[in-house]
């Protein structure tokens, strides 16, 4: 059966595929490592956001994979770089020989697969960011309060620190710490009355209307909640150059020199849901870029490898062989290709029949005297 795809490679071609395969190999060595410091720092950036991410968003799956297709990569480029530098040596070249096929066919199949893998993650799963981004946060304001609740007791400092670091606040604006209760049950009087069954009509944060006393409460006692217009000290903005306003957002009298239809410039202006968003798939996508360079350049220096390879065995071994050599990827299909990697394996391991051991003679037993 005629090889797929030969390629006729003289002397001078032959020297100019091993260099260019060397230095192709090195810089898939850096690409390598590149994944892996990227995929390093999305995993590290995930652990420290895991509590605002749902448990069933399956993001996570993308650095770890793209950990081990980055480490595949890389070792993929050290043998390419090693074997290729050997083929210019006919005197370092036989121990790559025996090796080189059974590389060939595990880098492919293994490291080809996991490059596809992570890139195919990395196209698919920023999407499930949305939703597990939106439950998180949401249960990690809900648990807010709950500084004495084993479990949940870290939830405030983490989200007061997730709110400085990235300038936001709420999961989608300063609005959202309306609905729900921020403040802990003890910094609360169950005996006060207005604690207790206080219910003022709501309030919209536009309206401009007076509003009663008290109306920095604005749904007191809704299913047992104890609901504010305020926020948390964390949504304040160090830039702004007044005092922070924290409470009684509603309340356009309670702050003579804040208009509720402007821009609020002392909190953050975005929510954490969009910031956290942005940041993460921009990780991704940045993720995925180099996902896709390190595939092709992989897929160069497996080729390259192959045709020197195909090209070396019909001249023995020897790179400067009198005579044109015929490189090619598949002899006769895919099974001839595996069938001879594995033939070729099997002989490497046999001893040459110069080089087989003498055999000992049998030692002479002590006749005894007579």
């Amino acid at each position: 059966m005629a090889p797929v795809l030969p390629l006729v490679l003289p002397l001078r071609p032959r020297i100019r595929l091993a260099q260019g395969l060397w230095l192709l190999s090195w810089i898939l060595v850096l690409a390598g490592g590149l994944i892996l410091l990227c995929s390093g720092h999305l995993l590290v950036q995930l652990l420290h956001l895991r509590t605002f991410l749902a448990p069933s968003c399956p993001f996570t799956a993308l650095p770890q994979v793209a950990l081990a297709a980055g480490a595949v990569a890389l070792g993929t480029g050290l043998v390419g770089a090693g074997a290729s530098r050997a083929s210019l040596d006919a005197a370092q070249y036989p121990p790559w020989r025996r090796v080189l096929g059974p590389m060939l066919a595990a880098g492919t199949a293994g490291g080809g697969g996991l490059l596809v893998l992570a890139l195919g993650l990395a196209l698919a799963l920023p999407g499930s960011l949305d939703t597990g981004l939106e439950e998180g946060l949401g249960a990690a304001m809900a648990h807010y309060k709950d500084t004495e609740v084993p479990g949940h007791c870290h939830a405030k400092r983490l989200l007061d620190e997730l709110q400085l670091r990235h300038h936001c606040c709420g999961r989608h604006g300063y609005k959202d710490w309306f609905g729900v209760q921020w403040v802990s049950s003890r910094y609360l009087d169950p005996n006060d009355q207005d604690v207790v069954d206080f219910s003022p009509r709501p309030l919209s944060p536009d309206t401009l209307t007076p509003c009663p006393s008290l109306c920095s409460r604005i749904q007191s006692n809704v299913e047992g909640l104890y609901l504010i217009d305020g926020v948390p000290f964390s949504c304040c903005s160090p830039h702004s150059p007044r005092p922070c306003l924290q409470n009684q957002l509603s309340d356009p009298h309670a702050h003579p020199l804040f208009d509720p239809r402007q821009p609020n410039l002392n909190l953050w202006a975005q929510g954490c849901h969009g910031v956290l968003l942005g940041h993460l798939q921009g990780l991704a996508s940045t993720l995925g870029s180099m996902l896709a360079v390190t595939f092709l350049l992989q897929t160069l220096v497996l080729l390259g490898l192959r045709y020197l390879q195909t090209a070396l065995e019909g001249l023995g071994g020897v790179i400067d062989g009198e005579g044109e050599a015929q490189g090619y990827l598949f002899p006769g299909g895919l099974r001839d290709m595996l069938k001879t990697a594995w033939l070729q394996g099997e002989v490497a391991q046999r001893p040459a029949p110069g080089e087989a051991p003498p055999e000992e003679a049998p030692a002479k037993e002590d006749l005894p005297e007579a």
